[in-house]
């Protein structure tokens, strides 16, 4: 295995990919489930295959276009949809949950609309749906590369807005921390890290990467920066495993990086059970 990643360029660009996803999506899913905000993931990850699946039919369309990365479309429109998810939230401010099934609905509705101009799916779509190690190219790799790196220097420079936000929006707000344009950065680089994690979980399986080892160490962290490491740890541990599982079983690695996680969910479950 070790030997297939240094010879070939395909597995070198999906495990390097992998490996940073496995950072920054649970990273920002501690922030997201503390917020109660887990199912954005969902509506943001339907919004992006809809953006993807233009950005195939615009390729077929027009053959100029079809040198454009589909997953450069893909970013805009999950951009665009967590914009519109944050001007819901303030339409419906005593019903903000609302924003979220109506944008997973319009993503979903737009996506098959695409999908159905373009003559139903195409190889390329599937492997967005549920991941693919032979599909992540090398400028998928600088885009998750470029993000990641957004990420981080974000959140180190917004850790303390970002936490007070998280646990407490009202002292936020009266502390004169700005929390909308906080909030609004925050949620368009999760829908960034959305975008550029399709290739490797797929877009059906997205968010559970960004909640999953976040749902294993907040039942064994004692504190919140410890549960943004072993959520790190987690994600880590499910990607790598389930890319090396994927690679030997031939299986898209969207499930097998869940089913990883899934496993690691039951076990911490099972052994704090077994502790107390």
């Amino acid at each position: 295995m070790i030997e297939a990643i240094f010879t070939y360029e395909f597995l070198q660009n999906a495990f390097l990919s992998g490996a940073i996803i496995g950072v920054i999506a649970p990273l920002l899913g501690a922030f997201i489930v503390v917020r109660r905000l887990s199912l954005i993931a969902d509506a943001l990850s339907h919004v992006t295959l809809s953006g993807i699946a233009a950005g195939l039919l615009l390729g077929q369309t027009f053959p100029a276009l079809s040198a454009v990365n589909p997953l450069y479309f893909g970013m805009v429109f999950s951009v665009g949809g967590s914009l519109l998810v944050e001007r819901l939230r303030s339409v419906y401010k005593h019903y903000q949950e609302l924003a979220i099934p109506i944008m997973m609905s319009g993503g979903i509705g737009l996506g098959v609309i695409f999908i159905s101009i373009a003559d139903g799916f195409n190889t390329d779509l599937f492997s967005y749906l549920f991941g693919s190690v032979s599909a992540v190219s090398r400028n998928d790799l600088y885009a998750v590369i470029g993000i990641s790196i957004i990420v981080f220097i974000t959140v180190c420079l917004l850790y303390k807005e970002l936490f007070v936000l998280s646990f407490d929006e009202e002292y936020a707000k009266a502390s004169g921390i700005p929390a909308k344009a906080v909030h609004l950065a925050f949620i368009v680089l999760t829908a960034l890290v959305i975008a550029v994690s399709m290739r490797i979980v797929g877009v059906l399986l997205v968010s559970a990467l960004m909640t999953l080892p976040v749902a294993a160490a907040m039942r064994i962290a004692k504190g919140f920066k410890q549960t943004i490491w072993l959520s790190v740890l987690f994600g880590e541990i499910s990607v790598i495993t389930g890319l090396i599982s994927a690679f030997y079983l031939d299986l898209a690695p969207g499930g097998t990086i869940v089913v990883t996680s899934i496993m690691i969910l039951l076990g911490v479950i099972l052994w704090k059970k077994e502790k107390n």
